[in-house]
């Protein structure tokens, strides 16, 4: 079976461990030119879903990304090295950044001995590990242009992040958070939840 996408003007292919719907749409190949996934499943692309406008899946060697059903990703940047997940019927847009790592040490130190290492390789590729949370988007979860949401959160079901927000903080259902770092600035009503 061809992992190639017709009439892609890119000459790659869909890694072979990824779990594409048969009904899902990928715009191109180039949307896995930073995945470098070795688990089993790597990615896990649902019914419907969409990825359009430079999405890319910038996955590490064990990480998984799952998008759920008719989710629409519009120029999204995924950073995963264990786990993001995003729930069904999602609408996240352009240069949004959801990351489960900030793929370097967290101390001073640990950084500084990373860099030194860094001239002495054969091949100049980072090699320091950074821990990694699993970033959670429930369902129905709408995020603005621009926003970043750090290594950990988990953002409720039916929530909303106004554009070039920050989220560091889990973020409840059914509320609108915005701003830098995001906080949550109205209450919204659910009116039909997921069955």
């Amino acid at each position: 079976m061809t992992r190639r996408i017709p009439g892609d003007w890119f000459n790659g292919a869909i890694p072979d461990n990824v779990v594409l719907d048969e009904t899902a749409y990928v715009e191109t190949a180039f949307y896995f030119a930073d995945y470098s996934s070795q688990a089993e499943v790597g990615a896990r692309i649902g019914r419907g879903a969409s990825a359009y406008g430079g999405t890319m899946f910038d996955v590490g060697p064990k990480g998984l990304v799952e998008v759920g059903e008719f989710t629409l990703l519009n120029g999204v940047r995924i950073i995963c090295e264990a786990h993001v997940e995003i729930g069904s019927h999602c609408l996240i847009s352009w240069n949004t950044v959801l990351m489960d790592s900030y793929r370097v040490p967290t101390t001073a130190e640990d950084r500084r001995r990373c860099l030194q290492l860094l001239p002495r390789q054969t091949v100049r590729t980072w090699t320091c590990e950074a821990p990694a949370r699993p970033v959670r988007l429930e369902n129905n979860v709408w995020i603005g242009f621009g926003s970043c949401v750090l290594p950990g959160v988990t953002i409720g079901e039916g929530s909303v992040i106004g554009a070039r927000s920050v989220v560091a903080e889990d973020v409840p259902p059914y509320v609108v958070v915005a701003g830098n770092p995001a906080r949550i600035i109205r209450q919204l009503s659910p009116t039909a939840k997921e069955p």
